[in-house]
């Protein structure tokens, strides 16, 4: 554990120094918030779940960015059609067995190991983007009911409750039914958006009408996940608009958008940052249920969930093992960014974290 703090306050040191050379003088106005990242980092360090839960996400965020490089086999190749043998083939574990890829093959002969590296990449990215883009509606939305107040917060209340009273995967099938094809000529028209869409998911670009159902899956989980955001941060700034820095800032006759963005929201962003990572888990599981029940991209597109829900055609006899192989990535990436998230809300309650900056004897390490 040692070493990761070491690690740790070495980033924090490697950031504060880039800062300074930008800024002058900016390590040392933020000596004090630069002594309590490196408190963090410490008590990080000490949190067995949160170490465990950093490795995890880590891993797969290696793997997201070189998946669709190091994947051995191309994803829109078919062996199986020169070859039936190698339909469903299963694992292969040397030296027991020789011949056949290490995890087994894919309905179309493909290795599971190397399609699967790919499906990390989206779902990792349309995990990431579902909540980059999401939480701002609801925190602004519930930053401005908050702060606002009467006719204003009833307003985006009663919007938030009708988002909330339809059941979330409902909805989200009801959007991404109906969004593909109008994205789809979209992508046709903007070949500049196509290209770097491509990219960013590994796939090829003429993949874009697979992408067009990525983009329906996104869109649709945006729209159904910035309630939850909006109602924990009304709830918060309705606390924090009360005290006495708010007040003051008042007083000196700063803007709303100043008092909200520069003292509001960074003294109430530690609840939002963990419900972020927990949500991140949860959206990654979202995206593959999408999939499962045909709403996601098609063939060839490896998107994780879509490898399970086809695999579900010969289980348990003959795909056993995609079944379970995908199904545990999917478990690894829900559980890394699950564990990390609980470290994080420990490290981030000041209460909960000098309880872990102290030892048993009260002295601080």
């Amino acid at each position: 554990m040692e070493a990761i703090y070491k690690l740790l306050v070495k980033i924090i040191d490697g950031y504060a120094s880039l800062r300074d050379k930008i800024n002058k003088g900016w390590r040392e106005k933020n000596s004090s918030r630069i002594r309590e990242w490196k408190l963090m980092a410490y008590a990080f360090s000490k949190s067995k779940i949160g170490v465990l839960g950093g490795i995890l996400v880590f891993i797969e965020v290696v793997l997201a960015i070189v998946g669709p490089i190091i994947a051995w086999e191309p994803y829109w190749v078919y062996p199986v059609i020169n070859n039936p043998d190698l339909k469903l083939l299963p694992p292969c574990i040397p030296p027991w067995c020789t011949g056949s890829p290490l995890l087994g093959t894919d309905e179309w002969g493909r290795d599971l190991l190397s399609i699967t590296l790919v499906g990390v990449r989206i779902s990792f990215i349309i995990s990431i983007l579902v909540v980059l883009f999401g939480a701002p509606i609801g925190i602004i939305l519930g930053l401005v009911a908050g702060y606002k107040g009467g006719v204003i917060d009833e307003i985006i209340m009663r919007l938030t409750d009708i988002f909330m009273a339809f059941p979330a995967l409902v909805l989200a099938i009801a959007f991404a039914a109906v969004l593909p094809e109008r994205l789809r000529l979209l992508l046709e028209s903007n070949t500049m958006l196509r290209d770097f869409l491509a990219a960013l998911l590994g796939l090829r670009v003429n993949e874009y009408p697979q992408i067009a159902s990525l983009l329906a899956v996104w869109i649709a989980m945006i729209l159904v996940w910035w309630p939850g955001y909006a109602r924990i941060v009304r709830g918060s700034v309705l606390s924090a608009k009360e005290q006495t820095f708010v007040e003051a800032a008042k007083v000196l006759g700063l803007s709303t958008r100043r008092i909200l963005f520069k003292h509001i929201l960074p003294n109430i962003i530690s609840p939002i940052i963990v419900m972020m990572t927990f949500d991140i888990a949860t959206a990654a599981l979202f995206a593959a249920t999408l999939s499962f029940l045909g709403l996601g991209p098609q063939e060839p597109v490896p998107e994780l969930g879509f490898i399970i829900s086809k695999a579900g055609n010969w289980f348990p006899h003959r795909s056993y093992h995609i079944v379970t192989f995908v199904g545990i990535v999917l478990l690894i990436i829900a559980l890394g960014w699950n564990l990390l998230g609980d470290a994080l809300r420990d490290i981030l309650d000041p209460r909960t974290r000098r309880a872990i900056e102290f030892t048993e004897g009260g002295e601080k390490k």
